[in-house]
């Protein structure tokens, strides 16, 4: 300041102008642009409500991937009936009672503030009466305040110290109960499979389960301390000196009149020029999820990407997205800076003037105030100093409040995204799905256009499941009727399916990619709803499902052969390590017990196997649990025949039914019957005959040679007929 100062009077000098004008200048120009920067987007606003901040390109590619992917809210979260009813939805999962340790938590943590707030008001009250005593210059009574002081110290800095300490631990507590409750629907009826594959409103499941939930929870705590405790002392502090202007027989009404109408003003032009933090945080936490996302996305496929060289593709798209984050956050940065610079004009310099009015009114009105004497100054004194302490307690409860109207904006967009969290795991618990793609092209173009027969209808864009699916108690049957095969996008692949496999009937499925092989398995292990028809199957543990990867589990060895079942589930069966050693050795892998260290060795198994060696070990998971139905979708691929042979015998010894999707002509002769599509909706269920299947397979490979030799012998038939023709030329030439 100084140094600005003497710049104004150097400036005043050279130019032969009045410093105190050049200062006024200087600040209405200040003042003028601050009104211009918050006062004219809200004008702007006002007239033209439906347009849309423009955001740069890596901005709008971010936002774009991110809304087709999810089921987008038009409006951004807002403090309004919404935010209340959702917020008090989550706060019934996160308090579910009255005899709970987090209510008990809420209780303890609401004590403890306010003990704080009385001792406030206890310390400035003995601040008020040291001041007194130094200006009566009672060194007595000061030491003796003195003594208090310290004394008081201790338990006022535990209580600080307790109250940070049980915020935490009730932030713990809410985000334990959230994650307990998301974490029991996620994995109920398959809901981690059906959020990412058959619904679309969520984008990044695990973002949501980690870092939104601790946003929340965290939010939620602090808020609670940092809203309840302001509103108490506010009171309480107000109430207090009102009581000190009534002892110095002053105007007692102008104090809580003058500190509530500068307060409710204060508030309302904060809320005016508030921007919308909920709708900001809540883009910079979907746009942090998309980068996250990114990044798993690489380390996923970190494999194909080195192999292709596409590390510069992928480091662009990662660099757009990181700019998109930072883009979001910079421009809640910006908005904060001119919001937070009005915040602190209007409490620390308003206020400060208000508190020094609100101290001096009782002073300049009281009846005592005429009267002299050593007695009446200190008295004044010790109210001085007790009022200007109160009103500082006071003024900073105040501004915790207002600050905390923005926390509120702020814990509205985290609100919104944990209750859409929770939502949609409960709607996909229950089978109900919406796509965002299929919604949006309904609206836009209607049913027909987009070619949808009448196999499927819709409710407010979303399909209905009208199928059924029953739980037979014959273990022995699988049946489906006229159940249609519907994607996720709800491409419909076979219109009408009817289909019976019984017991030992080995069922080989064959067809073109992307006519529904894969997908009927889908439909039958319960992934896909059945949107049309009947589907009468065994429970699950009847079935069992090999895909082409199998997936390695984390654990031991033991665990990669048995599971999904525990080492408690695998002796409750009565097997023992002997038992999955020779199931080891019906799929040649007995060998890697020894060479992986035994069967309690725990390591990366995603990689220590190879493609083999793991298509081998989802076999061996069959002969341990030994279904009535295995369903394998190309899963002996990278085994060779000689090996898949013995497995496929050994399965068929075992009474195991085979529903089998390959395209190896050698896996014909262990099965019955054939169920070939034909890629246009059609299908035909037959009779296989392997050894004729076998001899015709022979005899197309012995024409398919023989017209790939005659190609062959036309196209040289073409080169010599060529060469001739050029050596005819050359000798007409010679002999002209």
């Amino acid at each position: 300041m100084a140094v600005f100062s003497r710049f104004l009077d150097e400036s005043g000098k050279k130019l032969g102008l009045p410093v105190l004008g050049i200062t006024r200048g200087v600040y209405t120009a200040c003042v003028l642009s601050y009104i211009i920067k918050v006062g004219y987007p809200k004008w702007v606003q006002g007239r033209k409500a439906t347009v849309k901040d423009q955001d740069d390109e890596e901005t709008a590619m971010a936002t774009n991937i991110v809304s087709a992917r999810q089921n987008s809210v038009k409006k951004g979260p807002a403090v309004n009936k919404e935010f209340a009813d959702r917020l008090r939805r989550l706060l019934k999962i996160m308090i579910p009672g009255f005899w709970t340790k987090e209510f008990g938590m809420l209780s303890l943590h609401t004590s403890i503030l306010i003990c704080r707030t009385f001792l406030s008001i206890y310390v400035a009250g003995l601040e008020g009466r040291m001041v007194r005593f130094i200006v009566q210059k009672d060194v007595q009574n000061f030491g003796l305040m003195m003594i208090k002081w310290f004394g008081v110290a201790i338990p006022a800095t535990f209580i600080n110290s307790l109250i940070r300490f049980v915020e935490s631990q009730l932030a713990l507590a809410f985000r334990t109960r959230l994650v307990g409750y998301a974490y029991k629907l996620y994995f109920k009826n398959q809901t981690y499979y059906r959020v990412s594959n058959l619904d679309s409103r969520l984008e990044n499941a695990d973002h949501c389960l980690t870092d939104d939930i601790s946003a929340f929870s965290s939010t939620v705590a602090h808020l609670y301390s940092h809203i309840s405790k302001p509103m108490l002392d506010s009171a309480l502090i107000l109430f207090q000196l009102f009581r000190l202007s009534k002892m110095q027989k002053a105007n007692s009404l102008a104090t809580p009149i003058i500190t509530t109408l500068v307060t409710t003003l204060t508030g309302e032009v904060l809320r005016w020029a508030s921007p919308k933090f909920g709708k900001l945080v809540s883009e910079e936490a979907n746009r942090k999820g998309y980068l996250r996302y990114v990044h798993s996305r690489i380390i996923t496929n970190a494999e194909e990407i080195a192999f292709y060289g596409g590390q510069e593709v992928e480091l662009n798209a990662l660099q757009k997205a990181y700019r998109s984050m930072v883009n979001q956050s910079q421009k809640i940065f910006n908005q904060r800076l001119w919001y937070v610079m009005l915040e602190q004009f209007l409490m620390k310099y308003v206020w400060a003037g208000t508190g020094m009015v609100v101290i001096a009114i009782p002073i300049l009105t009281s009846q005592q105030s005429k009267m002299g004497g050593e007695g009446a100054v200190s008295d004044r004194t010790e109210y001085y100093a007790t009022a200007k302490n109160l009103l500082s307690s006071g003024a900073d409860a105040m501004e915790r409040l207002m600050t905390a109207y923005k926390e509120i904006v702020e814990l509205a967009g985290y609100t919104e995204r944990v209750s859409t969290l929770v939502q949609v795991f409960e709607d996909c618990s229950v089978g109900k799905y919406q796509r965002t793609a299929v919604s949006t092209a309904l609206k836009t173009k209607g049913k027909l256009e987009l070619g949808l027969s009448d196999i499927l209808q819709f409710r407010d864009g979303v399909p209905i499941i009208r199928g059924k699916i029953v739980h037979t108690a014959d273990k022995s049957t699988i049946k489906l009727e006229n159940v249609p095969i519907v994607t996720p996008n709800c491409d419909i692949v076979v219109p009408s399916l009817t289909l019976e496999v019984k017991s030992g009937m080995h069922l080989l499925i064959s067809g073109p990619n992307g006519c529904g092989k894969s997908s009927l398995f889908r439909i039958i292990s319960g992934l896909w709803p059945v949107y049309a028809g009947t589907l009468r199957k065994p429970p699950l543990s009847s079935m069992f499902y090999i895909p082409q990867r199998p997936y390695m589990s984390v654990g031991s060895l033991r665990d990669q052969v048995i599971y999904p079942d525990t080492l408690s589930d695998m002796r409750a069966k009565g097997l023992c390590d002997n038992d999955l050693e020779s199931i080891l050795d019906i799929v040649h892998l007995k060998h890697i017990v020894t060479r992986e260290g035994g069967w309690s060795n725990i390591k990366d198994w995603k990689d220590i196997l190879s493609g083999g060696e793991k298509q081998r070990m989802g076999m061996a998971r069959l002969f341990y649990h030994k279904p009535q139905f295995a369903l394998l979708d190309e899963c002996t691929s990278a085994v060779s025949i000689d090996v898949e042979g013995r497995m496929y015998e050994a399965a068929k010894e075992s009474n195991i039914t085979l529903l089998t999707i390959t395209h190896r002509p050698s896996l014909w002769k262990y099965h019955t019957h054939i169920l070939k599509f034909d890629g246009e909706g059609g299908w035909n269920l037959d009779v296989l005959d392997s050894g004729a299947m076998l001899s015709l397979n022979d005899e197309k490979q012995k024409l398919e040679r023989e017209l790939a030799s005659v190609a062959k012998m036309e196209s040289r038939y073409k080169e010599v007929c060529a060469l001739i023709g050029t050596e005819d030329q050359i000798e007409q030439l010679d002999d002209e």
